[in-house]
């Protein structure tokens, strides 16, 4: 949600509302579209959860899943307290995490294609994931950590890469994508010399998968999440300084280089520990940034809204892969990459049609 802080009376932005807090002692403005966008997307996620806890191998009355997740006695504490709410919590909060690191990373690069999944954040957490997937270690107690290390790596060596007295957002988006390439190259290479066995867990495992997550994979994506929001509250302060020409942040006293490396630092791990929690559900942190910005209308990605977007389409996702090809369940990041792809195409064809245009008409800028 877009929220701009200050005390000092003043004209008021259209679309806006002034909100009082502490006894009239502080202000803040409000934007009116993407609190009700926030509401909605509330109220959706809400509705997705019930719908994801009453569907399955057998159909559970709402009433009933309400009953379970108010704590009251229920016939069906089992199927839904203990076989699909571990890993409905899982979903949502991998999609709270993706929604909000990819609208950090397109902040920072100021390109709606930039996400973890295209920078190579998720290919390096795949790349080290499966390195030691095929030196024996298993354990989803340790992979999760191998996930965030190779991520972070990965994106510490394309923040270095694209350092050239300052973040270039082109430079850095086309960097990381050759290192994307490059790291998905190295997984191949684990995944031929590995076990066969090994190879095939490895695999489920790179197309983003809840299958079998349970609390031991949510206490500690919700811990990280729950340790963030500071953060993320900053975060959404320091996007407006952010989204300004580097002359006019400067010249407001802004440290534009160490704000940039705070926000994609965050986004990072925030990608990373999601991605060992579920593996690399590509695609959402492409996709919810970009539809919550367009539903709201607002100059900077709304975080909250992002976020919220982003658990809805992986709970909902989830839903369909459990159902759709029933007893068969798929991984989630097939039906995320099924709507993803074709989303990432017409970026592409969009951003030529326009460059087009502007050259057409002589109104193109630099590159």
């Amino acid at each position: 949600m877009t929220a701009t802080t200050g005390g000092a009376p003043g004209v008021r932005p259209a679309g806006y509302a002034r909100v009082r807090v502490g006894g009239g002692r502080g202000t803040f403005l409000l934007h009116r579209r993407a609190a009700l966008v926030a509401v909605g997307l509330a109220v959706a996620l809400g509705a997705v959860c019930v719908a994801y806890l009453s569907v399955g191998e057998s159909f559970v009355p709402p009433s009933e899943v309400l009953r379970v997740l108010l704590g009251r006695e229920s016939s069906q504490e089992l199927v839904v307290g203990t076989l699909r709410l571990p890993r409905m919590v899982v979903g949502l909060l991998v999609g709270l995490a993706f929604g909000v690191a990819g609208g950090l990373i397109q902040t920072v690069a100021r390109n709606p294609l930039a996400s973890p999944d295209i920078i190579g954040v998720s290919q390096g957490a795949s790349a080290l994931t499966v390195g030691a997937m095929t030196f024996g270690i298993t354990s989803f107690s340790v992979l999760p950590y191998l996930s965030v290390a190779g991520g972070v790596a990965a994106a510490a060596l394309v923040y270095v890469f694209a350092w050239r007295g300052g973040l270039h957002a082109t430079r850095f988006v086309l960097i990381g994508i050759g290192f994307a390439i490059a790291l998905r190259s190295v997984t191949t290479l684990f995944l031929t010399k590995g076990d066969y066995l090994v190879a095939q867990q490895a695999q489920v495992w790179m197309t983003g998968s809840l299958n079998g997550r349970g609390w031991d994979s949510a206490a500690p994506l919700g811990w990280v999440l729950l340790a963030a929001a500071p953060a993320v509250a900053w975060a959404a302060y320091a996007q407006r300084t952010v989204s300004m020409d580097d002359d006019t942040a400067t010249a407001l006293g802004v440290r534009l280089g160490r704000v940039r490396l705070g926000l994609v630092a965050l986004g990072v791990v925030l990608a990373s520990v999601a991605t060992g929690a579920a593996g690399p559900v590509d695609f959402v942190a492409l996709l919810a940034p970009q539809i919550a910005r367009r539903m709201t209308r607002t100059a900077q990605i709304p975080l909250l809204c992002s976020a919220l977007l982003g658990a809805v389409i992986v709970v909902l996702a989830d839903l369909l892969a459990r159902r759709l090809l029933s007893p068969t369940e798929l991984p989630v990041g097939v039906l995320t990459a099924a709507v993803g792809a074709p989303y990432l195409i017409w970026l592409l064809v969009r951003g030529r049609s326009i460059r087009g245009g502007a050259v057409g008409t002589g109104t193109g800028g630099k590159a």
